[in-house]
């Protein structure tokens, strides 16, 4: 079996998990006490480099590095993510960290609360601020819901020029030229809590993912509706038709092969536990036509553990393993693209966000 590195922030800490030989090994907590509500895995150097988006009750939020799987990090002298005096702005939160592809091989994206866009050139050690985001015409009339962050970021394989974030209670924006200008990107997803349904801007996305064959495939669990995307975000289509909820916050795509996606149904925003009470991940293979319910191995009997937007994930093994954790502190896996799964841990903290890799 592939060797795994496997990364879980909760509310409490960073745990870290290692596959070797199919025996799994549960480490932690690192930064004890921290909420640890974004990870990424970079795998474009020599050694795989950890980010963690930490957040401290008494320091405030930071963001770490690790070259050695977590034995050791290194915080900068300074902040590596601040907003600049003239912003008005102090950072709330890191929602999110992404690696570029390998055509930026030291670039890597951090999402935040409030929402901005952050750029760093040094594979995470210091960041810049995006202003042409943060700047947009439209952001004085976004709306924030139960906070306001940007919590995906999304680079296109085929352009490092070419980025897609989401934003709670914004929508999908876009820029073709590296952040000098941005467009909303929401034609055709709901914002049924507006009283225009179908506004150009100020939905509520939850979370995007690419599809792993067709780089212009995306698909977008919203605030009510699951969606797909064939134009890189251009137009949107609703492919929740036979889900029990197309309520929820999780979204990932199976690595390598195409049409296929995983997502974790949520009964209601009014009633955020899973989808009539079962554990189930639903998974389709033909680009949302049709979708399928994964148990095996999951709990049967009736189960509250709600997974939030960052809590499920793909590895980029062949099979795909495929992980969730949930509020309830239950850390999952699959080794077989989700066909099947194993309890990792349990009577964890919160589990706030799930990242893995395969190793060697």
């Amino acid at each position: 079996m592939t060797d795994v590195l496997l990364t879980a922030g909760t509310r409490k800490g960073l745990f870290i998990g290692r596959r070797r030989d199919g025996a799994w090994e549960i480490t932690g907590p690192h930064f004890n006490a921290q909420a640890i509500y974004s990870v990424a895995v970079d795998t474009r150097g020599e050694t795989p480099r950890i980010l963690v988006g930490g957040d401290s009750a008494h320091w405030g939020p930071s963001v770490f590095h690790s070259d050695d799987l977590g034995e050791t990090w290194v915080e900068p002298r300074q902040p590596a993510v601040r907003f600049p005096k003239s912003t008005g702005a102090s950072l709330e939160r890191v929602w999110q960290l992404h690696p570029a592809g390998p055509e930026a091989p030291d670039v890597v994206y951090a999402g935040t609360e409030p929402a901005a866009l952050f750029r760093s050139e040094d594979r995470g050690e210091s960041f810049e601020l995006v202003r042409p985001l943060w700047e947009h015409p439209t952001r004085s009339r976004w709306e924030p819901g139960g906070g306001e962050g940007l919590h995906t970021v999304l680079t296109d394989p085929r352009d490092a020029k070419a980025v897609t974030v989401a934003v709670s209670t914004a929508g999908v924006f876009r820029t073709k030229d590296g952040g000098a200008s941005w467009a909303p990107s929401n034609k055709g997803v709901s914002a049924v809590f507006l009283p225009d349904p179908d506004p150009e801007f100020g939905q509520c996305v939850h979370k995007v993912t690419r599809d792993a064959a067709d780089p212009d495939r995306l698909y977008l669990q919203n605030h009510w509706g699951v969606f797909r995307s064939d134009d890189s975000g251009d137009h949107w289509s609703d492919i929740g038709a036979g889900l029990p909820s197309d309520f929820g916050f999780a979204a990932a795509a199976h690595p390598h092969r195409g049409d296929t996606a995983y997502i974790f149904p949520i009964n209601a925003d009014a009633d955020r536990v899973p989808a009539e009470h079962r554990c189930r991940v639903f998974r389709t293979t033909d680009a949302g036509r049709t979708w399928e319910p994964l148990t095996e191995g999951l709990p049967d009997g009736a189960h509250y553990g709600t997974v939030l937007r960052d809590a499920l994930c793909t590895d980029d093994a062949d099979p795909a393993g495929v992980y969730f954790g949930n509020r309830n502190g239950e850390l999952y896996a699959s080794a077989d693209d989700g066909d099947s799964w194993q309890q990792l841990a349990s009577h964890l903290p919160d589990v706030l966000c799930v990242r893995a890799v395969a190793l060697g």
